[in-house]
């Protein structure tokens, strides 16, 4: 009877070790513009923002799995002119919420159904929390028609495998 208690308690054990801690699941945007891969169940946030000198509607689905933060965001402009310096605000914005000059370094991105646009990239930075944790982020900004987006990933230890699965999921379009 001790060995099959203790065969059922490390099996027990063995599956708990095996829960994943990331949780993928296909989210879709604000008006479904826009497909994610998140790691876990995304909350719905709405804020106004000043953005390329115009108050717009920013709307935030965020999540937090594996010690690391998983956040798309959008706004429209309306107005196809605001779009590129809406995407260069978004880039500097990321750097300096982490108290980055610049990006450490820039990956591939490639959103299937994006609008092609000169300002849209993929960066990572380094920086502090307010805490003064240190913290890596990347971050993926790309445009759909006037709608500017920012995906993003941000944690202690990114994880390039992880990273590479929400960025290389996101795609726009139906």
């Amino acid at each position: 009877m001790k060995v099959v208690r203790r065969v059922l308690w490390l099996g027990v054990l063995w599956l708990a070790g095996c829960a994943p801690v990331l949780d993928w699941r296909e989210v879709r945007s604000e008006g479904g513009e826009v497909t994610a891969l998140f790691p876990c169940k995304a909350e719905q946030h709405v804020r106004s923002l000043s953005l390329a000198g115009r108050s717009v509607r920013w709307v935030l689905l965020a999540c937090s799995a594996g010690g690391t933060t998983w956040a798309l965001a959008q706004a429209d402009l309306a107005d196809p002119a605001l779009v590129g310096p809406a995407l260069q605000a978004l880039r500097a914005a990321a750097a300096g919420n982490l108290g980055a000059e610049a990006a450490s370094r820039t990956l591939t991105l490639k959103v299937a159904g994006a609008t092609p646009n000169p300002h849209s990239a993929r960066l990572e930075f380094q920086g502090r929390a307010p805490d003064g944790r240190a913290l890596t982020g990347q971050v993926a900004l790309f445009a759909k028609g006037t709608r500017v987006f920012q995906a993003s990933a941000l944690g202690e230890a990114l994880s390039a495998e992880t990273a590479d699965t929400f960025f290389d999921a996101l795609r726009a379009g139906p």
